[in-house]
């Protein structure tokens, strides 16, 4: 399913609207309607407390892309507080006060200001919170134009496009978990994905519904992170770089029999496996 972006119903560019609407009615020197229906329904209510959601994007310093990753899974996570049911009436209400007032063609007809990143954060919430599966493409597309924004640089797509084609055939349930994944947990700064990081991606999928198998696949793949590491280290002649890959081999432990493996263990394998990558690299240890 497609997100098909509404102006009615973007909370971030009907606040936004009003404001220009108060601006345009005092520069004519008339009183202007937007300013009680601005308070009606933004001062302290459900819209305007999901505007700071879109706010906490559009007024956000140039961040890093970890930052950048927090702030959109915070918002999206926040998004999730919200009656939606509720929301969707008071937007239809608010456009009924508006329709008293003004032309709707003429009032939604005006630019916006960092529109595609408005429209962005909607088809983000949208998505999120849909009870369907949504087009992975879109999502991804979307989440990119947030991060530039927020980074104010380009973000490079090749690591998510790839495993993303590889895994779009796979069954709702299946998919809704590579999402989660790939779109909220695992760092986008990657350019591409190792063997073991796909390999780890797949293991995920086909054995969601297998826990045991599941643990034991991640306590294998420590075991062997941490002879890597160890193997690393005794390559490496700076005494300073060897003490800190020994001490970082020592945070790897394995999961006891009762333990479940959630989404952190995962990622956590999955920027192992980066780390010994930067570290082969940096020391000019072949990959």
């Amino acid at each position: 399913m497609k997100i098909k972006h509404s102006k009615f119903k973007n909370t971030g560019i009907l606040f936004e609207l009003l404001v220009r609407q108060i601006t345009a009615d005092t520069l004519k020197g008339t009183d202007s309607p937007a300013i009680d229906i601005l308070k009606e329904y933004f001062v302290k209510t459900q819209l305007g407390r999901e505007y700071k959601l879109y706010e906490s994007v559009l007024k956000s310093k140039v961040i890093s892309e970890g930052q950048a990753n927090s702030l959109i899974s915070t918002l999206l996570e926040n998004s999730k507080k919200f009656n939606r049911s509720s929301l969707k009436r008071n937007k239809y209400q608010l456009i009924q006060e508006i329709k008293k007032h003004y032309n709707l063609e003429s009032f939604f007809g005006s630019k916006i200001k960092n529109y595609k990143e408005i429209a962005s954060v909607y088809n983000l919430i949208e998505s999120y919170n849909a009870k369907e599966i949504t087009d992975l493409d879109q999502i991804n597309n979307n989440k990119i134009t947030l991060l530039e924004f927020l980074t104010k640089s380009e973000v490079s797509k090749p690591a998510k496009d790839e495993v993303i084609n590889e895994f779009s055939g796979y069954d709702k349930d299946l998919r809704t978990l590579t999402y989660r994944i790939l779109l909220e947990k695992f760092n986008d700064k990657y350019d591409n994905l190792s063997i073991e990081q796909k390999e780890i991606l797949k293991e995920f999928i086909h054995s969601v519904d297998s826990t045991p198998s599941l643990r034991n696949f991640y306590n294998e793949k420590v075991s062997i992170l941490k002879n890597t590491l160890s193997e690393i280290a005794n390559n490496i002649k700076d005494k300073a770089t060897k003490i800190k890959i020994t001490e970082v081999a020592k945070l790897l432990t394995e999961l006891n029999k009762t333990d479940k493996v959630d989404n952190d263990n995962l990622v956590d394998l999955l920027q192992y496996y980066e780390l010994v990558k930067e570290i082969k690299v940096a020391n000019g240890v072949q990959i």
